[in-house]
């Protein structure tokens, strides 16, 4: 028995919740890992899953074992990384981020990336959905704003200024805001969290700390696109990720206003799980897109990103809005982040 893809297999089907979840993840076939977990049980002489028809689930020895084995190979993968940091990564890179930061800022700079990196390959998923990075095989993601506590590894990677943003049909009824004493006459579409419910105040940055404005509202979504086209068809005042608001400002569908009170930052983080993140392929990824978005005008160059990785929890806040009202997808139940990095 190869002791060393026994415990591959053993913490993948964990991972996965399933084996034919693990099959498909490793490229093997169902009954290949079935039997390696059976002879790996046989040889440890102990029962390390409970399975029934519709689940499996750890005993007290197959949670132990989980444990050292996910540092068994880390250390495994640590260990060969170290010697090949002169060789040029290869292989496949999974990556999930949302569609409209794929769109506006990293597909355009894709050439680059496969210039430095011509043996690796990328498969883009784009999705505004969650997706759990174990179970769907996912080496890295890019997500923004909020991220719940988990047991991913977070890196903050940048940070994106946000814009107040009306499109000229509604200034042109309710008049352009020059102050915020002004929007007590003003309409906003609002942002409700899908997670809870409760509607998102939008902010303004007064004199270095965040002010939150409760503004007269009509209508209120919770799904990035529609708030979006809510502004564009002039139903309201609305608070979007620069970037994403940018084309429209140059094509005058839409109008920035009250510039000099512009809405709280929000970081952008990579994340990516624990036993991948020493990946060659994940970390040149992940430096590759830190100098992109360091140098990307699109995000007005937000507050310089931490180089550690650290572990995270953070409270419910108005960053929970940006995660969707930016087509960007909020970390999924198993999955769970902050405000920095960690895990």
């Amino acid at each position: 028995m190869d002791k060393l893809q026994a415990m591959q297999v053993f913490t993948r089907v964990v991972d996965c919740h399933s084996f034919s979840g693990a099959a498909d993840a490793l490229q093997m076939t169902r009954s290949s890992v079935t039997t390696i977990i059976q002879n790996l049980e046989s040889h440890l002489k102990v029962r390390l899953l409970n399975r029934t028809t519709r689940r499996i689930s750890l005993t007290p020895d197959g949670a132990a074992y989980y444990e050292r084995c996910s540092r068994i190979l880390a250390d495994v993968e640590e260990s060969e990384t170290s010697f090949s940091t002169a060789i040029s990564p290869r292989g496949k890179l999974k990556v999930d981020m949302p569609g409209s930061i794929s769109r506006l800022v990293i597909v355009p700079a894709l050439d680059d990336f496969h210039a430095r990196y011509p043996d690796i390959d990328l498969m883009l998923g784009v999705s505004d959905k969650p997706v759990d990075l174990v179970q769907e095989g996912v080496d890295c993601a890019i997500r923004m704003g909020h991220l719940p506590d988990s047991t991913l590894v977070a890196r903050r990677i940048g940070a994106s200024e946000f814009a107040t943003v009306a499109s000229p049909e509604y200034l042109s009824r309710y008049g352009e805001p020059q102050s915020l004493a002004d929007l007590d006459g003003h309409i906003a579409v609002n942002y409700f969290s899908s997670r809870n419910g409760r509607v998102i105040d939008m902010d303004f940055v007064v004199d270095g700390k965040p002010v939150g404005v409760r503004i007269r509202s009509k209508l209120a979504a919770n799904d990035g696109d529609a708030y979006l086209q809510c502004g564009l068809q002039g139903l309201g005042l609305i608070q979007v990720p620069y970037f994403f608001a940018l084309p429209h400002i140059q094509t005058g569908a839409l109008v920035e206003v009250l510039g000099q009170w512009r809405p709280t930052p929000f970081p952008i983080w990579a994340v990516y799980p624990q036993n991948r993140h020493l990946s060659p392929q994940v970390r040149v990824f992940v430096e590759w897109i830190a100098e992109l978005f360091e140098d990307c005008r699109l995000l007005r160059k937000g507050a310089s990103a931490p180089a550690n990785h650290e572990r995270i929890s953070a409270p419910d806040t108005a960053q929970q809005r940006y995660a969707s009202i930016h087509a960007i997808p909020p970390a999924s139940d198993s999955e769970r982040n902050r405000d920095v990095v960690q895990m």
